[in-house]
């Protein structure tokens, strides 16, 4: 019995001394952080096009730091509510939910559950630890420990608010008051204060713009936490529940330099949301190409400049009627945004015009002939009634979705004379597929995220879905003219308010859209033709 003792005396010493060293250990390695990062303003990310080049792309509206001071005490109390009720008792590491959550992890074979108080996350945030393992948490809870003897409990909550994301663009609290109410955080009542706290488990999902009810249901939750530490009652909470939440009624100004900027933004805030990734000094490599961007944008200009010159249209008001632009080129490859125009001018209009639905006319053409290819007829070039009568409307649309082309279409005869309505975005992404021997690919416009310490957060995954077959993008590329280093096709509708150009070069498809917001026609087709071979004569350059 004695020898046993021993045994476990012995065990417990070394398991003491082991525990120590491995304590020591992260604790070596979290003294490597500098702990001046946690109270700053995190670094603006950069962009670049997918050669490297920097884009300059401006940042959103009021990100600012706020002072403790500012914050409003009903706003703390909802948070702590929600997140961290022990944070004011605990030095950093909540023991009793710490075990729970070990419990419950070894119960489900996973790390299902986090129990991180707000210093944790913190740690977390600031120095972008995101890897679920016992490395991980080991070294966040080292520097949990050391930012919580470094800093107050105030400091750290502050820090806290002013890092995290709350949905809808929004970082730090005093951008989510703005974003959502249209005021400064100090100005949130109460309602505010518990909605805004409900929003961060889940900042796409509970943000106000995207589900108002399911935002409402986490301000209520976290009103009902409130009381439950007895830092409400109950009176209040159904008060405060009962009044109206009044959103911000004008959007946020968010600063776009043109329409490919805006696309970007889009794209990267609905990873952020997904994925919750930190943008401190994140680097957002896209799959655009500035050089060519800057070359179709000065060549298609120069092109609807020359045509308004020779046929100028004159609206009720007397006044020039300007001609719009929709373009798009894409990588054959992956489908990544090479170029992209929503119109001629961001800065007098920002309507995105890729999404327009317009008349296709004989820019369908190539699509009749692969739809017939593809089930073993005889594609006709020049003939789109005779060659899609083999087949017949309705398995024509089939293949044609397929292939991108969502519509709307026209089930008769009509269609295979271009009676379809497509978006040039639709339009690219069904050249793009031809032009990639049938394989089909969704665009997008960003390539991958790097973290500030230069580590890739996230690549994008394109699942190239083959949707006809080779000889069938033969026969459809057929019907496009071969010059000017490409392949293309210039089509105008037979009511003549639609252009459209489709080029398929050695690396990209690229389609342009040329008509009017309000349809009219585009007089003189012959000159327009001739006007926009000169275009793709200087593109081929």
């Amino acid at each position: 019995m004695q020898g046993m003792l021993v045994l476990f005396a012995q065990l417990f010493v070394f398991g003491l001394i082991g525990l120590m060293a491995v304590g020591f250990c992260y604790f070596l390695l979290a003294s490597k952080y500098d702990l001046s990062e946690v109270a700053k303003l995190p670094e603006k990310a950069k962009f670049y096009d997918r050669h490297g080049r920097e884009l300059e792309i401006s940042a959103s509206e009021g990100r600012k730091l706020v002072s403790r001071e500012e914050i409003p005490d009903f706003f703390v109390k909802a948070l702590l509510a929600r997140e961290d009720a022990r944070f004011y008792e605990h030095h950093g590491l909540d023991y009793l939910g710490l075990f729970r959550a070990v419990f419950r992890n070894l119960k489900d074979r996973d790390f299902t559950q986090g129990a991180s108080t707000l210093s944790m996350q913190l740690a977390r945030n600031t120095y972008q630890m995101r890897a679920k393992s016992l490395h991980r948490k080991a070294l966040e809870i080292a520097l949990t420990m050391r930012i919580e003897a470094r800093y107050t409990k105030d400091e750290i909550l502050t820090s806290y608010l002013n890092r995290i994301y709350f949905g809808s663009g929004a970082y730090g609290l005093e951008q989510a008051a703005q974003t959502y109410f249209g005021k400064t955080s100090s100005e949130l009542l109460p309602g505010e204060c518990a909605l805004i706290a409900g929003i961060i488990r889940g900042p796409h999902i509970y943000s106000p713009f995207r589900n108002f009810e399911a935002s409402l249901e986490q301000r209520n939750q976290t009103l009902t936490r409130m009381e439950v530490e007895n830092w409400i009652t109950k009176k209040a909470r159904k008060e405060i529940e009962s009044r109206k939440i009044e959103l911000r009624t004008s959007k946020p100004r968010i600063i776009h330099a043109s329409y490919s900027v805006r696309r970007i933004r889009a794209e990267l805030e609905a990873i952020l949301e997904r994925e919750n990734f930190n943008q401190s000094g994140m680097k957002v490599f896209t799959t655009l190409d500035h050089s060519w961007q800057k070359k179709l944008e000065a060549e298609i200009l120069l092109a609807l400049r020359k045509i308004e010159k020779n046929q100028p249209n004159t609206n009720e008001d007397g006044g020039l009627d300007a001609l719009q632009v929709a373009a798009i080129s894409l990588d054959t490859k992956t489908s990544g945004i090479l170029a992209y125009m929503g119109g001629r001018s961001f800065h007098d209009s920002k309507y995105d015009r890729t999404q327009s639905k317009r008349d296709l006319g004989g820019a369908f053409e190539p699509f009749i002939s692969a739809a017939v290819a593809e089930r073993g007829k005889l594609a006709l070039p020049g003939r789109p009634v005779q060659t899609g009568r083999q087949l017949g409307a309705q398995e024509v649309i089939r293949i044609a979705k397929r292939c991108g082309i969502d519509g709307m279409f026209l089930e008769t005869e009509d269609l295979f004379r271009g009676g379809v309505a497509s978006s040039a975005t639709e339009l690219a992404t069904a050249l793009a597929t031809i032009g990639n021997s049938g394989s089909k690919n969704a665009p997008f416009i960003i390539s991958h995220l790097v973290d500030a310490d230069g580590k890739t957060i996230y690549q994008s995954k394109q699942n190239s879905d083959k949707v006809i077959s080779n000889q069938a993008s033969k026969e459809a590329l057929k019907v496009l003219q071969e010059g000017f280093g490409s392949r293309y096709l210039i089509s105008s509708t037979t009511s003549l308010r639609d252009t459209w150009v489709l080029r398929v070069g050695k690396t990209g498809a690229t389609v342009i859209w040329i008509g009017y917001d309000q349809p009219k026609s585009l007089p003189n087709e012959e000159e327009i033709r001739e006007l926009l071979e000169e275009m793709l004569h200087g593109l081929s350059k």
